[in-house]
């Protein structure tokens, strides 16, 4: 089950810009500003979010400068998470194996294909 927040945001610490989750407003705000994060900017969500669904949310507010910039890389970076092994299929070597091979294709079948037989291939050591 995926985790849920009910507080989301930006905090800069050290000129580096991160996005935060939370589910309690005030404790993390006083993390944030105990470990010299400036500026701080958390809100409310409306319900309660998982990450990928709290970033979509933040970004629709239209943020600007670093904190828009820090959203949108963490929301690019967990959809690529999400997307990772959404339709990977195992394939074994076995399988691989029993596939059928079309031996009977040439290189100059290939150069026929790919419209490339204009070129003179005389020079080029093919087998028949």
């Amino acid at each position: 089950m995926e985790k849920k927040f009910t507080v989301a945001g930006t905090a800069t610490q050290h000129g580096i810009t991160k996005v935060r989750f939370a589910n309690d407003f005030v404790s993390r705000y006083k993390i944030l500003l105990k470990n010299g994060c400036d500026p701080i900017n958390l809100i409310e969500l409306p319900e309660p979010m998982s990450k990928l669904d709290a970033l979509r949310h933040l970004e629709s507010l239209d943020w600007d400068g670093d904190d828009g910039y820090a959203i949108t890389s963490k929301l690019y970076e967990i959809m690529k998470e999400a997307k990772k092994g959404e339709f990977k299929k195992e394939i074994s070597l076995s399988e691989i194996r029993k596939r059928k091979v079309d031996v009977t294709v040439t290189p100059i079948d290939i150069l026929k294909q790919t419209g490339f037989m204009d070129v003179d291939v005389s020079e080029l050591e093919l087998e028949e």
